[in-house]
C-alpha cells in the first residue's frame, strides 16, 4: 500500500528575485530547522537537501550539469533534481522537496510526521 505524503509548507520569498543564488545558480537556505539547497534549471527551481548522502559534502558548493543533475563538490557524485536519483551510479539517494510557485510567494514543502508518519 502506497501512502501519500503530506507536507507543510513554508514560504521562502514573495518572488524569485528574493533569492540570491550564487554563481554556481544554487542556494542554502534553513527551513524549519533543515538545512536545504535550492537550484534553478531550465526556469524551475528545485529544491534538495544541503548534505549529499555519500559523504556529507555541501550540495551549495556544487554545481547543476547540463543534464540537470546537481553534483556534490567532495566526489563528484550526481544526483537528479527531480527525484533525488543518483546517477552516476553510487546508489544513494538525494531526499527532494517540492517547491511551489504561489499568488503569494515561494513555497517548499517539507514532510509531516517523517519515519513513523505511517503508524497514524
Amino acid at each position: 500500500m502506497q501512502q501519500h505524503k503530506t507536507y507543510e509548507w513554508y514560504k521562502i520569498a514573495d518572488d524569485i528575485t528574493e533569492l540570491t543564488f550564487a554563481e554556481n545558480g544554487l542556494l542554502q537556505l534553513e527551513v524549519n530547522g533543515k538545512n536545504v539547497c535550492i537550484s534553478q534549471f531550465k526556469g524551475d527551481l528545485f529544491a534538495c537537501a544541503a548534505k549529499c548522502p555519500h559523504a556529507g559534502g555541501n550540495l551549495s558548493a556544487g554545481y547543476v550539469d547540463a543534464l540537470g543533475n546537481i553534483v556534490c563538490p567532495l566526489h563528484r557524485y550526481k544526483f537528479s533534481l527531480v527525484n533525488g536519483r543518483n546517477t552516476s551510479g553510487e546508489g544513494y539517494f538525494l531526499k527532494t522537496y517540492p517547491i511551489e510557485k504561489r499568488e503569494n510567494g515561494l513555497f517548499i514543502g517539507i514532510e509531516k510526521g517523517g519515519l513513523f508518519n505511517w503508524l497514524k
